[in-house]
């Protein structure tokens, strides 16, 4: 089905994802809500009709008091103020399937980032008056994912000052949360948004699969937001990572939130975005950041060895402007026009 085809469209509102509908069924539930500090938008068809806006609230809520760093009373909040906190299973799979991901993308992806994110005020989104080099050399002495580790369902940590934050991979992980609640209750066929974290499974009624776009990057972070490209998402997820909206600019300097978590700055490399398709959406999020920083030549070769995963990059060509290169399997799952 091409795009020209379809007959509603959901636009997202954070940079990422547009997710397309064209089905209609008595048997279709659609969910809006936020979550987060951000949206979700939930569709799927349940025989029995029902409406669990209020089951979906509760998991989220909930949550969102175990690994986010906005909520000052969260399991992490707790854990980064060096409280003597229980872990619960959310915050654990979190943190292991997080520390997984780092060793396999040698730090790339690296969730003691929290004290660099603050420095940047990418952790609290405040923005610094100034940038200081000798400050921020500082702080990435204490980006270490192997300085930290889980004893008797606590965290330890080998330097107190060492800070955690889940951004990279707790959004993707509470879509695949939702998901497994749905398959609990037997319901199989969702197409599941948090904040342009998708997860798409089974498929619509009349057999059509799910359809999703990638949004083309912006020059502003205010610019009417266009697809660069859809594609058929069945029994997969997707998720996004991307410079072109999350920034800041000091005398002139665009300082984006995509962090090397080895030289402390921003990333400098000519990748815009990078979408990431996988079986989870907690692996999806979390590669999406990794590959950010690694850049294209780095995460292809990367791929290669790991046929699971599949990515889409975006990115800006001096020559050519915004172009685009995919991995071999990545072209499987696209919908072309």
């Amino acid at each position: 089905m091409g795009i020209k085809n379809i007959l509603k469209v959901f636009v997202i509102t954070n940079f990422g994802f547009f997710f397309l509908s064209c089905s209609s069924s008595n048997e279709k539930i659609h969910l809006i809500g936020e979550a987060q500090g951000t949206y979700y938008s939930i569709i799927y068809f349940d025989d029995s009709e029902r409406n669990l806006k209020f089951q979906i609230d509760s998991i989220l809520d909930a949550f969102d008091q175990s690994v986010s760093i906005y909520k000052p009373q969260s399991i992490v909040s707790k854990v980064n103020r060096n409280e003597d906190v229980l872990l619960n299973n959310w915050f654990l799979n979190n943190f292991y399937e997080a520390i997984r991901i780092a060793k396999l993308t040698d730090g790339a992806m690296d969730i003691t980032i929290g004290p660099l994110a603050n420095a940047w005020g990418f952790g609290t989104f405040d923005q610094p008056e100034i940038i200081d080099s000798v400050l921020i050399d500082s702080v990435k002495q204490l980006v270490n994912f192997r300085a930290v580790s889980i004893q008797d369902r606590r965290l330890i940590k080998q330097d107190p000052r060492i800070q955690l934050n889940f951004n990279a991979i707790a959004q993707g992980n509470s879509v695949d949360v939702v998901g497994d609640y749905f398959i609990s209750l037997g319901i199989d066929n969702f197409l599941i948004d948090i904040g342009g974290e998708l997860l798409g499974k089974g498929e619509k009624p009349n057999g059509e699969k799910w359809i999703v776009g990638i949004e083309k990057p912006s020059e502003s972070s205010d610019d009417e937001r266009v697809l660069q490209q859809t594609f058929a998402l069945q029994n997969n997820a997707l998720a996004t990572s991307g410079n072109y909206r999350k920034y800041y600019e000091i005398d002139g300097v665009r300082y984006a939130h995509s962090l090397d978590p080895k030289t402390g700055f921003p990333v400098e490399h000519s990748l815009l975005s990078v979408s990431v398709l996988t079986k989870t959406c907690t692996e999806a999020d979390a590669f999406a950041t990794a590959f950010m920083v690694m850049g294209i030549e780095k995460s292809l070769r990367y791929i290669e060895q790991h046929a699971e995963i599949q990515a889409y990059f975006i990115y800006f060509d001096k020559e050519y402007g915004i172009q685009t290169q995919m991995s071999d399997g990545f072209m499987k799952a696209l919908e072309l026009e």
